[in-house]
């Protein structure tokens, strides 16, 4: 594993630091390993801890009592997640599982409450990722509630495209990780990917897809545009 100190100064969460405090917070971060398929907390336990994704990929996830999967979100490299429980004092309200081989960084709730006492900024980077946190997870719950699932795919696919700012982009999760995290059957998605192909406005191939007409994609995610399946 790369210096844990540069990586860490890479991150959204602890970006603009001062050395010393990166320092203190590489000291408290502890490394550990992750498997494909296995459970990173389940929901209920108690939050002792968050995470930071340094290498693969962990899915958050919802489970009906039949056993109907939602994904909330997927975290790759650098990116926080398990963190909001933990500074609320509730317990875990999701399942996160690793969907990749990897390496996680763990923090103890205790040993990092005690850094925020002695650097304020460290909070105020907190509260930034908290705050996006929660406009992201208000944006899905809007698109689920109140959106077509063509809405939803052509909002995701343009998210995608400026997360990225590339041309040509990857999903970010494969295609029945993201029927899923939309709420809808990997039949449905897959018709909706033809359609989008056959109306010019995207090329798709596999997890690869790159954007032809933003402003057609743009009206289809604002439902302007009448789209059927």
């Amino acid at each position: 594993m790369e210096n844990k100190k540069e990586f860490l100064a890479r991150t959204f969460f602890f970006k603009g630091l001062s050395d010393k405090y990166l320092e203190a917070v590489s000291r408290i971060a502890h490394v550990k390993k992750m498997r494909k398929g296995e459970f990173i907390f389940q929901e209920g336990d108690p939050a002792r801890g968050f995470y930071i994704v340094y290498k693969g990929q962990v899915k958050i996830y919802k489970e009906s009592p039949s056993g109907k999967e939602q994904i909330i979100h997927l975290f790759g490299p650098g990116e926080p997640f398990g963190e909001v429980p933990v500074f609320a004092g509730f317990d875990f309200p999701a399942h996160a599982m690793a969907l990749t081989n990897g390496e996680l960084l763990y923090f103890s709730r205790q040993e990092f409450l005690d850094l925020i006492k002695k650097d304020p900024s460290l909070a105020l980077n907190i509260l930034g990722v908290l705050s996006q946190r929660l406009r992201q997870l208000v944006a899905m719950v809007e698109a689920l509630a109140l959106k077509e699932v063509s809405e939803r795919l052509a909002s995701y696919l343009l998210y995608r495209h400026e997360q990225t700012g590339a041309e040509e982009f990857d999903l970010g999760m494969n295609k029945t990780q993201l029927a899923s995290f939309l709420g809808t059957s990997p039949e449905t998605l897959s018709r909706m990917f033809s359609k989008l192909q056959k109306l010019g406005l995207i090329e798709s191939r596999g997890k690869q897809v790159k954007i032809i007409d933003r402003e057609g994609l743009s009206e289809i995610a604002a439902g302007i545009k009448p789209f059927s399946v």
